[in-house]
């Protein structure tokens, strides 16, 4: 009962911000998920096939589903929703619950981004009064700052792809870091032996497929890795630059100023402006607001301004609203052209 009597004031809060409630499927095709999370989520999701041989799951993240409805039902223009449910997920620890239960609100379809942003934070404030906590922490970070680095590296255009689309990824994305020290994903002697299968490669079908990418893709691919090569002294640089910047750490005030300082220590040709940022003091409600430029690499699918709320109750620490702006999910999704989004979940068994 308590569950439900809070899960209602925070939806009165909600649409008292101007959102509308709509109603999310709860089984949704597991490729949706898939590729967006990669086969390795597949162990994490409960999946079955129905009559007609389709792989179906119950809906482990209410985002995804959020925006499969706006591109199935061919919808356009700006919407403001908000939603509540279960997701379902399985955990590495054997302790943790498989149901989640969530109220999400998100703005689709909108092109004043840097103002939705801030409604997306100040609706999670206006939630969190109906929660009792003494203290808390409001982290922020931005994945399209991290992406305007990486293009102002001086690094094949390859491994910027490749830094960019692995940076949710931790562990992977710190033996990247490795190997762009030591040119280690560049032997001579492996090099060697592709250029003869190069050269065979020539003579087939470009159109055939191996290991899902033609023949014709993987020899333009082998082509830009032999006339782009990385010098290792350079990767050493470029590696510690990165390693820098993963570091910085500060009030939201100073964000800015932080970032502009290590710019220009480091002479990459970037200005950040602190209206570059959704929250500019260092303290609301209850909350101290820091900026961490290692911070959004929990989904992969966030693009640009990325958020979480820790809340203090009985001298615990608990995660209780994650959130960020996600340009590219739906167009990721089936979508022909990009759909701006933003928007956040609010977990209730905190």
């Amino acid at each position: 009962m308590k569950l439900k009597n809070l899960s209602e004031s925070i939806l009165r809060s909600v649409k008292s911000k101007g959102y509308k409630y709509i109603d999310l499927p709860s089984v949704i095709e597991a490729n949706h998920i898939v590729q967006r999370s990669g086969e390795n989520f597949r162990k994490f999701i409960f999946s079955f096939t129905d009559q007609n041989g389709s792989e179906l799951c119950l809906r482990p993240d209410l985002t995804i589903a959020s925006c499969l409805r706006y591109l199935e039902n061919n919808l356009k223009g700006k919407e403001k929703i908000f939603y509540s449910g279960q997701a379902y997920r399985k955990s590495e620890k054997k302790s943790d619950s498989i149901i989640r239960d969530q109220i999400g609100f998100e703005i689709l379809g909108s092109k004043d981004e840097k103002n939705d942003d801030k409604e997306i934070i100040n609706t999670s404030l206006k939630s969190l009064q109906n929660i009792k906590y003494t203290s808390g922490k409001l982290t922020i970070g931005n994945v399209e700052i991290f992406n305007l680095l990486i293009s102002k590296l001086d690094i094949p255009k390859r491994w910027r792809l490749r830094l960019s689309r692995h940076f949710w990824r931790e562990d992977y994305f710190n033996d990247l870091l490795k190997r762009l020290e030591t040119n280690s994903d560049v032997d001579p002697t492996i090099v060697e032996i592709d250029k003869k299968r190069y050269l065979k490669m020539l003579k087939e079908d470009l159109s055939n497929v191996i290991a899902g990418r033609t023949i014709n893709e993987i020899l333009n691919r082998f082509d830009n890795k032999i006339k782009d090569p990385r010098r290792a002294s350079k990767g050493k640089g470029v590696s510690k630059i990165i390693k820098d910047f993963l570091k910085i750490k500060c009030p939201i005030n100073e964000a800015a100023s932080e970032l502009n300082k290590f710019f220009k220590k480091n002479r990459i040709n970037l200005v950040v402006d602190q209206r570059y940022f959704p929250v500019s003091n260092n303290k609301v409600s209850k909350l101290n607001v820091v900026f961490s430029t290692s911070f959004g690499r929990q989904l992969e699918y966030y693009t640009g301004m990325v958020f979480k709320i820790d809340v203090k109750s009985k001298n615990k620490l608990k995660n209780i609203i994650n959130g960020g702006r996600y340009d590219r999910l739906i167009s990721d999704l089936g979508s022909k052209k990009q759909i701006p989004a933003v928007g956040a979940a609010l977990n209730l068994n905190y």
